[in-house]
């Protein structure tokens, strides 16, 4: 009996579950907070019921899920882009594979130092948002692309929490302060979350942390760690907490701001229950949607180079905006299939009113007079502030140019937003906005009678516009 029983200390050091082969774990420094949808957000099932979206669930609760593994994702992302840049493929020797383990593509990479949960959302009310791609040349609605995206309401709140694992030989301070660079971009409201975060969905943000760092090797941190005690420490700056320098930005961004006064109308078709149709609303609020302002944009950007003559302007277009591809198996058109690099945020408009009702009727052309059962009324929002914000990735210096055009036309009203802009709606008049690309900056400011007042080197704005023509 005594000979089937090892007794061999080196075989007994080499057991898995032996303590010289565990991770050594000094210090686990915890991190809540609560995390608050500021536009609509679409966490998709992977599941299509024709043109219908639908949501993903927690099928217990009934409640909003937003899985560990997309917040992960997206604060990856984050981490990367703010180290090498927008546009390059993550690698395993970076600070992005510090914190969150290596790349799919290393079968060597080290596991995540950071545990992110899952987590169960509260007020969560659906919202509809019907969506269509538009014709470039028609600007009507393309054939077969109308769908229907179900999404959750601005103001679903959702309790975040993650765990950093802090081993003997670890770097702390660089992972606590990628691990508050990552945090901070939560705080900041610069991560988007879900689907279509391109056009306005899933910005989300968080206000204040709830912190602790538990000494494995103290009993009292220990035993309040095994047993989950609240946090009581709380941060609005995880930086000065963690006593660390935010990681620096390498990333090259263009950054538009600017408000406008709604001349007339505007109205961006949606249900109504006290009229055929009405504007588009969102957590009892109208809103100017990203997506909106992304197919108006796009539209008179590609007639902005055509007018100029550029042999390339389909292509300098959908390198901006994004090109759609091929869904019946070209190969070579899905290869053509490129994200957009230009960002559109959806905001609230500020003032003006929404309780009217305008009747319409539609007008036989022969004969001049009112078709029969035509009838029919809206309700548009009417008069109000609008606020554009949108963002470009990577910018050359004729992309520039060509969204500062596009702001003119925005700026003196000849280019409408919504739709029946026959009609007249959607006519902005610009108040104020401010540019920024890199470390430079401008402020434009209607000065009245037709004048603008502009800060900043305008010469260099007049050099990008230049670009667009070259």
């Amino acid at each position: 009996m005594s000979e089937a029983l090892p007794n061999d200390k080196n075989l007994l050091a080499q057991a898995m579950w032996h303590g010289e082969k565990s991770r050594k774990i000094v210090k686990r420094v915890v991190v809540e907070g609560t995390l608050v949808l500021q536009t609509p957000a679409h966490f998709g099932s992977g599941d299509e019921a024709g043109a219908l979206m639908p949501l993903i669930v927690d099928e217990r609760e009934g409640k909003p899920l937003l899985t560990g593994a997309s917040i992960a994702g997206a604060l990856r992302s984050y981490v990367w882009s703010l180290e090498k840049g927008y546009g390059h493929a993550q690698s395993g020797n970076s600070h992005a594979a510090a914190l969150f383990g290596g790349v799919r593509e290393d079968a060597e990479g080290a596991q995540s130092r950071l545990i992110v949960d899952d987590a169960l959302g509260d007020n969560g009310t659906v919202e509809l948002r019907d969506g269509v791609r538009i014709d470039g040349k028609s600007r009507t609605a393309s054939e077969g692309a109308l769908y229907t995206f179900v999404v959750w309401q601005a103001g679903t709140s959702f309790p975040l929490r993650f765990e950093l694992i802090l081993t003997e030989n670890d770097n702390e301070n660089q992972l606590l302060q990628l691990l508050a660079t990552a945090l901070h971009g939560l705080q900041a409201g610069e991560i988007t979350l879900g689907a279509r975060k391109g056009r306005g969905y899933g910005r989300a943000k968080v206000d204040e942390w709830q912190v602790r760092i538990y000494d494995m090797h103290n009993e009292t941190d220990l035993m309040a760690w095994l047993r989950g005690d609240a946090l009581s420490d709380t941060s609005k700056d995880l930086f000065a907490t963690f006593d660390v320098e935010p990681l620096k930005d390498a990333r090259q961004v263009f950054t538009l701001e600017a408000t406008f006064t709604l001349r007339s109308t505007l109205l961006i078709r949606s249900d109504s229950t006290v009229a055929d149709m009405g504007h588009l609303r969102s957590n009892g609020k109208s809103v100017l949607s990203g997506t909106s302002l992304a197919g108006a944009i796009r539209a008179r950007a590609l007639k902005i180079a055509n007018t100029l003559n550029r042999a390339d302007a389909g292509d300098f277009i959908n390198k901006l905006f994004g090109a759609f591809g091929d869904t019946d198996g070209d190969k070579k058109a899905q290869k053509d299939r490129a994200a957009s690099r230009i960002t559109f945020e959806e905001h609230a408009i500020d003032g003006g009113q929404f309780d009217m009702v305008q009747s319409r009727v539609s007008i036989d052309r022969f004969t001049g007079g009112a078709l029969d059962t035509a009838l029919f009324n809206q309700q548009p929002h009417i008069s109000g502030t609008v606020t554009l914000k949108c963002r470009i990735k990577n910018p050359s210096d004729a992309e520039i140019g060509l969204l500062l055009l596009i702001l003119k036309d925005l700026w003196t009203g000849d280019l409408a937003l919504g739709g029946e802009s026959s009609v007249g709606r959607g006519r902005l008049a610009g108040k104020e906005a401010t540019i920024k690309h890199n470390n430079k900056q401008w402020r434009v400011e209607d000065a009245g009678k037709g004048k603008l007042s502009i800060t900043g080197d305008r010469e260099q704005l007049e050099d990008y516009v230049k670009e667009v023509s070259a």
